[in-house]
């Protein structure tokens, strides 16, 4: 047992190592072509609308198709990817949200686009638990929250790619290879995943204690929730969610519609948040695995930080209350940085937390809560603006992380399995 608490029992064995970073790289893919499948909608919205003969109503129906069943299967994937591994987990996932991007591709009728949507909507939420679970096994703690964090960027590489991918391949093929090519790509990256892919050998991962993640046993379905640190989690994202999904889907319009902007001007610029929250998300997540050594303890070190995070969440206050566009951008930024820093902190916060066998479903759940929380605030988004002005909606953007950051503080604690239940 002396030899599994050792500094080389938190290091990937060196004959292990081209897997393990082969598994890095492939999950990096996936986030890359799930961003990529999910925005081709929006990026083709015209060609799209001309093609099936739909209008704004029907095109806000094919996004809300997706969404919701996005929003539903996430806890499912979840359990599911628990139940299954991520070996056959990510197979599964990313050939059918694959096969739907392709039929996509070859529907003629509003109807079966909309069927494809939906399944891809039933799909692409898998692909969260699986890297969470796959990560959790392979990754050394004391490197968890860098690694999970970058290999997480590559769903904010997929969003910064989509619109020129996606426009180059329109333009040189029509608007169905635009979902053909990236849905065959996806259905390779799944075939290669499924030879790499692994269980990881013992001392991969192991933690503090010398104990390896595959090791812990799981909580019973029933018995997580029962845990108060599941409800401190999920009830988090679904407070704090809804700010990032705001920068997805309100952002944009925001620089047009408040700030004047013309679309080319507001393209110009838009990027910007979203690249800060990228290199902020991995600097964050790196700065939490130090705290964590720092103060030697992984769990204490990332909610301090999600703390500290929340405290620069009010920042969002100030942006309809100034002049300077670029101080609004700057501001904004800001509040990207925090929303994908939390983001990045939450996944290793999981795996810290969790047993392995759990971290799955209990992803799978924060997730369906944020999505579910994002929901409902962007349902009420546009009649706050109305109602009661621009002002009052960012500063209850402002104030949502620090209640979130009072749920993780007050009811997270490292869950312990029964004692009761053995190897």
């Amino acid at each position: 047992m002396d030899s599994l608490r050792s500094p080389e029992a938190t290091t990937v064995p060196a004959n292990q190592r081209a897997r393990y970073w082969g598994i890095l790289v492939l999950l990096f893919l996936a986030g890359v072509i799930n961003y990529v499948d999910r925005q081709t909608l929006s990026v083709l919205k015209p060609m799209v609308k001309e093609a099936l003969a739909t209008d704004e109503a029907g095109y806000a129906l094919l996004v809300n198709v997706f969404t919701f069943c996005y929003a539903g299967a996430y806890m499912a994937t979840g359990w599911i990817v628990d139940r299954i591994g991520a070996r056959a987990g990510l197979v599964v996932f990313i050939t059918l949200w694959s096969l739907a991007t392709v039929g996509c591709g070859f529907a003629n009728t509003f109807l079966a686009f909309a069927v494809c949507r939906a399944l891809l909507g039933l799909a692409e939420p898998g692909n969260q638990p699986v890297t969470i679970r796959a990560l959790t096994l392979w990754v050394p703690v004391r490197q968890r929250g860098l690694t999970m964090s970058l290999v997480g960027a590559g769903g904010t590489v997929g969003s910064i790619i989509a619109a020129p991918v996606v426009a180059w391949l329109a333009t040189a093929g029509g608007w169905h290879a635009a979902f053909v090519v990236p849905g065959v790509i996806g259905l390779v990256i799944g075939a290669v995943w499924w030879f790499v892919y692994r269980h990881p050998p013992t001392v991969a991962a192991r933690d503090n204690s010398g104990t390896a993640p595959a090791a812990v046993p799981a909580l019973r379905w029933g018995r997580l929730w029962r845990e108060r640190s599941l409800w401190g989690i999920v009830l988090a994202r679904f407070i704090s969610d809804p700010v990032w999904y705001f920068c997805l889907f309100w952002m944009p319009g925001y620089f047009q519609e408040q700030r004047g902007l013309s679309l080319e001007a507001a393209g110009r610029i838009g990027w910007i948040p979203f690249f800060c929250a990228s290199v902020g998300g991995i600097s964050v997540a790196a700065l939490s695995d130090w705290m964590g050594r720092k103060l030697g303890s992984p769990l204490r070190g990332r909610i301090r930080l999600l703390w500290l995070l929340a405290l620069i969440g009010p920042t969002a206050i100030f942006v309809p209350r100034v002049d300077s566009l670029g101080i609004t951008v700057a501001l904004l930024c800001v509040v990207a940085v925090v929303c994908l820093g939390w983001l990045s902190i939450l996944g290793p916060l999981v795996a810290d937390t969790f047993p392995a066998g759990n971290v799955g479903s209990v992803w799978g759940i924060a997730g369906a809560f944020g999505a579910s929380g994002a929901i409902i605030f962007n349902h009420q988004v546009g009649q706050i603006s109305s109602a009661l002005g621009t002002t009052t909606m960012f500063f209850i953007l402002g104030l949502l992380h620090l209640l979130a950051a009072v749920l993780i503080v007050t009811l997270v604690r490292k869950v312990e399995a029964p004692a009761a239940v053995t190897g």
